[in-house]
């Protein structure tokens, strides 16, 4: 089949480049001339396991081509899927949808003479609930044969290629049996593969992105309120979570207390899910997500003052390693990461601080010029008064205590991941603190 991913970020490009990969023939779009360029070239704008390679051989078949011209997008196909941003509006903290309604607008004019009988455009991006019906009326305006569905992404980033080709479940709002059918075709590859579609209305369909990231963001946030209570009290939150997590109701996933969520979905998605209940007159059935949102934030100020007092209250004329610029591992996005939070804090009460990490480096350097960074870790901890653990990348578990410790100028750890072996680092002479732990060393 022909369709178009309207949009070429993150969502975009891996969606773009993985329905080639299942076959079909797609065209990227995008305002950005830059970033089409690379993407012909068979480059992607961000880090992304496993994408380049897919990328390039989409590329290389004819089967995947890119164009900043939504003209071009009418003419080609009859299926549209936009994969815009949503970020948050910068006062309220809900939803800003301009690249969204830009998206559909400008999209709309060229649709009547087309040529295609159904024309349907599928939403991707994470909006509010009731968007996806405001849109279905303004498009249907323009081109009375255009149809709007929805078909929301659960995409983790490191993941990402993999989530889009084995999801876990595929879920498609529509208003008719046609438009769901047609998506039902283009995603048989997978579904023959095993993976469940799920056909429901637009509203539930917007939901459920909503109601899942905010159910996952609570599960987050309540193990490191448990923390919180273990550091009152001397107990242990790992165990508290392995315990917890034995239990079938609950289970162990992101049950892992640390630093938090950060990056481009959990926090925006919760603030906007809690706008728009307002908005519909049901803010307290989301207040609690403002109290989640709290004690995710509350995790970075809490792990600058352990670190405080490991240098013996005071960062002034202190150097300060850390380890991790990335929101998570496997990916090079900066966006609200809790590590440079961290690392910013710590800069601001008075230290040096030097920062490492696999793949952000270049992208954190653009950000936060005032940082200092290095491009192996030994450089980064060198004469480090501490050293914070920020980010899990799997490298930072494997490094030599023993090496490391030769490079500080004092071995004290900071395990804001809660990774690292403590009986390794202690037995090399290091003093390790983590969230909700007992002191070690």
């Amino acid at each position: 089949m022909r369709l178009t991913v309207i949009g070429t970020g993150y969502v975009g490009a891996v969606h773009a480049a993985c329905m080639a990969d299942i076959g079909h023939e797609v065209l990227g779009v995008d305002i950005d001339a830059e970033r089409i360029a690379a993407l012909t070239s068979g480059r992607p704008p961000f880090y992304e396991p496993g994408l380049s390679e897919m990328l390039m051989k989409a590329v290389a078949t004819g089967r995947l081509r890119f164009t900043t011209s939504l003209a071009e997008a009418a003419w080609f196909a009859d299926t549209h899927f936009i994969c815009v941003g949503t970020p948050q509006h910068p006062t309220t903290g809900a939803a800003d949808l301009r690249y969204v309604e830009a998206a559909v607008n400008g999209l709309a004019p060229y649709l009547h003479d087309s040529g295609y009988e159904r024309v349907l455009v599928v939403g991707k991006s994470t909006v509010p609930v009731g968007t996806a019906a405001r849109l279905a009326e303004r498009l249907q305006a323009a081109a009375p044969d255009a149809e709007v569905a929805w078909n929301p992404e659960f995409l983790r980033e490191g993941c990402a290629v993999q989530d889009t080709l084995r999801p876990e479940r595929i879920v498609v709002g529509a208003r008719s049996e046609q438009a769901e059918a047609r998506l039902r075709e283009i995603y048989r590859p997978l579904l023959d593969a095993g993976t469940p579609l799920i056909g429901t209305d637009l509203a539930t369909a917007e939901l459920v992105k909503l109601a899942s990231n905010s159910f996952l963001a609570t599960k987050i946030s309540f193990i490191n309120a448990m923390a919180e209570i273990c550091d009152a009290t001397g107990a242990d939150v790992l165990t508290l979570a392995e315990a917890m997590g034995r239990d079938s109701r609950i289970g162990p996933r992101f049950l892992a207390p640390g630093l938090g969520f950060g990056g481009s979905c959990l926090p925006k998605d919760i603030r906007a899910f809690t706008a728009r209940a307002e908005e519909l007159g049901r803010g307290e059935s989301v207040a609690f997500l403002r109290q989640i949102d709290e004690i995710n934030t509350r995790q970075r100020s809490r792990t600058v003052d352990v670190a405080q007092r490991l240098v013996g209250g005071s960062f002034a004329d202190r150097n300060v390693a850390i380890l991790g610029a990335a929101f998570k591992p496997h990916s090079d996005d900066i966006r609200d990461s809790p590590a440079l939070a961290v690392a910013e804090a710590i800069r601001r009460r008075g230290a040096q601080v030097r920062v490492h990490d696999p793949e952000a480096v270049d992208n954190a350097r653009s950000a936060y010029p005032v940082l200092q960074f290095a491009l192996d870790v030994a450089k980064a901890c060198e004469q480090a008064d501490v050293v914070l653990h920020l980010t899990e990348w799997p490298q930072y578990r494997e490094l030599d205590p023993v090496a490391l410790a030769a490079v500080v100028r004092t071995p004290a750890m900071v395990d804001a991941r809660n990774t690292l072996d403590p009986t390794a680092w202690c037995s090399a002479g290091w003093t390790l603190r983590a969230l909700g732990r007992p002191r070690f060393g």
